[in-house]
């Protein structure tokens, strides 16, 4: 590429990002991957071609110098780049067409969610039992809730202070997008709730809050951040090879539901996902699951004689 067009290139990816960060406030970790990926982009197109000229091919061409070199991953996200790139020379008539309409995403491997096994949720219950502080019990209650009933965090923060008030075994929490649905409690989340609503009640500045899980501040929830603290904390206290998250704790209440007999409509319900597709995914954690059950219990895979 001459070093006219290799400047002009660089111009319109200022000028991109310019756009970007105008129109959508692009954090500046952002806008330095933009350029990482579209600057990787200018160095592997085609002698002599430019952003203004490439064609479909000159992208299939940097597609197959990608290949085999860097992860899909980071192919889709340079493709991702180079798309907002075209569809932004082209509204200011730069470039006339978009040859990104003739190329496909690349489809890449669904990665399964990261769930603990059952043996972790018990240390992780145990170590929080073990403190009757009111910090304790406040992390028994929201473990107990998390696990228990799959609860997303922002379900669980919001929860308000009278959920346990009625004798009812469930509670209605608003998920994604305002939608309702019904989530039944576990015996042990009432209890653990129980326990923490009176240590609770001892502490002045929570009274008269209106949430479940306060803030220091009375009148503020818990934040995301704050709780995933609190985990993270409890997983070091229980000898957890890894930093819990509250989203971890419910692909393992899906988990462990889905093993243990839950049908896929009935935890779709359950987890509030609109699509059951998005349920679908726990079924290939099954699958690994049944599979080293059977490589580890059958006594032919166990002799060799047959190959799981």
């Amino acid at each position: 590429m001459g070093s006219g067009s290799h400047l002009e290139d660089h111009r319109l990816i200022t000028l991109f990002l310019q756009a970007m960060v105008a129109e959508r406030g692009l954090s500046l970790n952002t806008q330095q991957a933009y350029e990482r990926d579209l600057f990787d982009v200018m160095d592997h197109l085609p002698s002599g071609r430019s952003f203004v000229d490439m064609t479909a091919d000159d992208v299939r061409y940097c597609l197959d110098a990608w290949q085999g070199v860097l992860a899909p991953h980071s192919i889709a996200r340079r493709l991702s780049s180079l798309r907002g790139l075209m569809g932004f020379l082209v509204a200011e008539n730069i470039r006339q067409s978009d040859p990104m309409q003739y190329i496909d995403a690349p489809k890449l491997p669904k990665s399964l969610p990261k769930s603990l096994s059952e043996q972790e949720i018990s240390a992780l219950l145990k170590t929080a039992l073990d403190d009757r502080t009111p910090k304790g019990l406040m992390l028994t209650s929201m473990l107990e809730m998390l696990y228990g009933t799959g609860l997303r965090v922002s379900e669980l923060i919001h929860l308000p202070v009278d959920i346990c008030a009625r004798s009812h075994d469930h509670i209605t929490v608003k998920g994604k997008g305002g939608k309702q649905r019904m989530v039944m409690l576990t015996r042990a989340s009432i209890l653990a709730t129980q326990e923490w609503l009176k240590a609770r009640d001892q502490i002045v500045q929570y009274v008269a809050s209106p949430y479940l899980y306060p803030a220091r501040e009375a009148d503020k929830p818990l934040s995301r951040v704050q709780v995933y603290h609190k985990l993270r904390d409890l997983s070091h206290r229980a000898g957890l090879r890894q930093s819990i998250s509250p989203h971890m704790l419910r692909h393992s209440f899906a988990t462990h539901m889905l093993n243990r007999g839950a049908d896929l409509r009935s935890l779709q319900m359950l987890l509030g996902h609109v699509d059951i597709a998005t349920t679908e995914i726990y079924t290939h954690t099954q699958n690994e699951r049944l599979a080293g059950l059977v490589r580890t219990a059958h006594p032919l895979a166990r002799s060799g004689k047959i190959d799981v």
